[in-house]
């Protein structure tokens, strides 16, 4: 569809409302009136422009339209009058104080606080990782998902690597598909310890059968699911807790939160798995502290570390606990 030239004589419009107006092309001809919407202006749902006819927002040859299956014409002058709904501005850059511990003119790693989210979603269509990247760097709107190839949690801090054109992040995806991306993991546990210091769990995640909110170990043979390997090396421990050092060979929604949970481990704050609340504690126990990557245009190896936030520092203090940053 073209735009419409605008008549320079038109009403002014409330504070945020667009006139949008359209011609019908050829290829839509004879189709319903709220399916043309959706192609036209995907940056709203399709039930906000089924609200919208509802609503008399929409005319078609100057009349206003209530009747959402109304078969169009190719020829036919559309005009809508969007309202910006909080889905549609979801990928509106937003100025946010980013801490970037490394950039060049392919990549950037980025130390996300807790508490941040990292994509737009239900409930979350602003204030994310993607929203303050877009003001950061406006060049990112040109990339899928703003650069954004891994996530973290909403709760979880730590690194994180972000592309800043199409070729890095299509190397970096093939890289975590590779499972050559070195992530890894500080986290306090409820304790002490159980078993030896250094344990392997294999064990598949799926959504949990009894709680669709939640993901769970499965059996494969009898619940949907994938695959999921965390190394997991005890750093210390208290009457209260223990400190271990998690490494991903998997990338699965929740994975250390779930395989922790599973061992009698749950992390601190992660009242989602069971963890205690402590407090002064926020959020689960769990920290990206180590990143490691080839470059995706050089090949060079790349690593960095964060130091860990107050919260988790200031526990690991209270508790006599402290941790020697090997390289594993």
């Amino acid at each position: 569809m073209e735009l419409a030239d605008q008549d320079d004589g038109e009403d002014i419009l409330p504070a945020g409302v667009e006139l949008r107006q359209l011609s019908v092309e050829l290829h839509l001809h004879g189709q319903r009136l709220d399916k043309v919407l959706v192609q036209v202006a995907p940056e709203f749902s399709r039930n906000y422009l089924q609200q919208l006819i509802d609503a008399g927002g929409v005319c078609v040859n100057g009349v206003q339209i209530y009747k959402q299956a109304a078969k169009l014409k190719a020829g036919d002058a559309l005009q809508l009058e969007l309202r910006p709904t909080a889905q549609s501005q979801a990928f509106a850059p937003q100025a946010m104080d980013l801490q970037v511990v490394y950039q060049d003119a392919q990549v950037y790693v980025v130390d996300k606080p807790a508490g941040l989210v990292v994509h737009p979603a239900p409930g979350n269509w602003s204030g994310t990782l993607l929203n303050g990247l877009l003001a950061m760097d406006p060049g990112l709107a040109a990339v899928p998902r703003a650069g954004i190839v891994h996530r973290l949690d909403k709760d979880t801090s730590g690194l994180m690597v972000v592309a800043r054109t199409r070729q890095a992040m299509d190397a970096l995806v093939q890289s975590i598909a590779a499972r050559s991306m070195r992530r890894q993991y500080l986290a306090l546990a409820k304790g002490p310890w159980r078993g030896t210091s250094q344990q392997s769990v294999k064990a598949a995640i799926g959504r949990d059968p009894r709680n669709r909110l939640r993901m769970a170990v499965v059996d494969l043979a009898t619940t949907p699911g994938k695959t999921a390997q965390t190394d997991i090396y005890l750093l210390g421990q208290s009457t209260q807790a223990c400190l271990v050092h998690c490494v991903l060979h998997t990338g699965r929604t929740h994975q250390i939160r779930v395989h922790m949970a599973s061992m009698g481990h749950p992390l601190l704050g992660d009242a989602v798995y069971g963890g205690a609340a402590v407090p002064g504690l926020m959020r689960q126990a769990l920290h990206a502290f180590r990143l490691a990557f080839a470059h995706p245009i050089t090949g060079a190896p790349l690593a960095f570390e964060s130091p860990l936030p107050a919260d988790l520092s200031g526990l690991l203090a209270d508790w006599g606990l402290r941790y020697n940053a090997v390289l594993r």
